[in-house]
């Protein structure tokens, strides 16, 4: 499965403004909750339970909060950017910039686990993670996602 099989255009934003963990998840969930037809709020609290577990900014300026949701019947995917940084409690302390939220049906963990492992292995190419960066908007991001997408 590639990345953009599931990611959507409108699920893509290029200037999230929040400044900490919550305020990112609740811009990110926004057009996520929309496609999926679900709640913001329970989106924001399924994926806060699973940062109580531990923190999913992975480093490298890199964030990829996930979690499962037992009414959604097909995995959804989310990008965010967020152009300032913020803390987002990452593994080495730095400034988290490049958001991927993906949320799956309860029951789909090989899904759930095949594109979260293809979403880290795309993010470990750093001139990927600075094209994205200089990206001027969503569209340019998608472009971007795709282009990448294919090389795996």
């Amino acid at each position: 499965m590639k990345i953009c099989d599931v990611l959507q255009r409108e699920a893509i934003l290029d200037d999230l403004k929040a400044q900490n963990k919550k305020g990112i998840l609740e811009e990110l969930v926004v057009p996520v909750a929309r496609i999926a037809g679900v709640q913001q709020e329970e989106l924001v609290r399924v994926l806060m339970e699973r940062e109580r577990l531990g923190s999913t900014g992975i480093g490298g300026g890199i964030g990829i909060p996930h979690g499962k949701l037992k009414a959604l019947e097909s995995l959804v995917l989310g990008f965010g950017l967020s152009r300032r940084g913020v803390d987002f409690e990452s593994i080495d302390g730095q400034p988290t910039h490049i958001f991927f939220i993906l949320i799956t049906p309860e029951n789909s963990t090989g899904l759930h686990l095949k594109l979260l492992a293809r979403i880290s292995r795309i993010l470990k190419n750093d001139s990927f993670k600075q094209r994205l960066m200089h990206a001027s908007d969503g569209d340019e991001i998608y472009r971007i996602i795709k282009e990448e997408d294919q090389e795996f």
